[in-house]
């Protein structure tokens, strides 16, 4: 059988790595956006052909998601899964907030996946296949105390996501969204105060599960739903956040 091809917009950090890895062990060819050097080699090592595109870690600017398209298309000819992580994190309360904050929000968390969808699915139509999933935020499904901006522009990300995936579910293309929240990764932890214990067993304790997410398990949730092995799910919203939006 032909091996897939997936596009991963961010293989910098997050996800994109662990995610790449398992793609390419499922029989993936890849398409991805800004990665290390031993990143490649190791993809390669994999088996995975690696068509690498550089600059294009701001979504925002709708020419880096135009450019991982067509890069894909001129490597490969098609694109059978596409995701990208986007955002812009504005905290702070609602009546200390400025217009300005809302803008910086609007545009990392709903300009941006609005162009990676916008591109993504234009050439899956014209097949009348392929899989989107779009890595959004747990925060947009429910409200976020410090964060009201940046929790609502996410549920109107979350909510693209469902629009778009109704409009598009009779030509066979499945767009999905994957909300994230308390992830044990470097970033996350920096910038809660987690590498310090004391505050990372505060943190855990607003987690039902009571505990930080590892990016293998949720590189493993996300790769159902871009693989190909379910072909019937579309327009979902799914929060890996240990039960804290429940």
């Amino acid at each position: 059988m032909a091996r897939r091809i997936a596009l991963i917009a961010n293989t910098a950090a997050y996800l994109g790595p662990d995610l790449a890895r398992m793609l390419a062990d499922r029989d993936h060819d890849l398409v991805i956006g800004d990665p290390a050097p031993e990143l490649v080699a190791e993809l390669s090592e994999r088996g995975a052909t690696v068509e690498v595109v550089s600059g294009v870690s701001d979504l925002i600017d709708p020419s880096s998601s135009q450019r991982l398209v067509e890069a894909a298309l001129d490597r490969f000819g098609q694109i059978d899964a596409a995701t990208a992580f986007t955002g812009a994190i504005v905290v702070g309360r609602f009546m200390n907030s400025s217009p300005a904050d809302l803008a910086r929000a609007t545009s990392g968390c709903l300009e941006a996946p609005y162009h990676f969808l916008r591109a993504v699915t234009t050439p899956m139509v014209a097949r009348r296949e392929g899989q989107v999933l779009m890595l959004t935020s747990a925060s947009g499904a429910r409200t976020t105390p410090g964060a009201p901006l940046y929790s609502s522009v996410r549920a109107a990300a979350n909510h693209l996501v469902r629009n778009v995936a109704a409009e598009l579910a009779s030509t066979g293309v499945q767009i999905n969204a994957l909300g994230t929240n308390f992830m044990d990764f470097p970033a996350f932890l920096e910038a809660s105060g987690a590498t310090d214990p004391d505050v990372r067993a505060r943190i855990e304790r607003q987690v039902p599960m009571g505990r930080l997410g590892t990016l293998e398990e949720c590189a493993a949730l996300c790769a159902a739903f871009l693989d190909g092995s379910n072909r019937f799910v579309t327009g979902q919203f799914l929060a890996n956040d240990g039960g804290w939006s429940v």
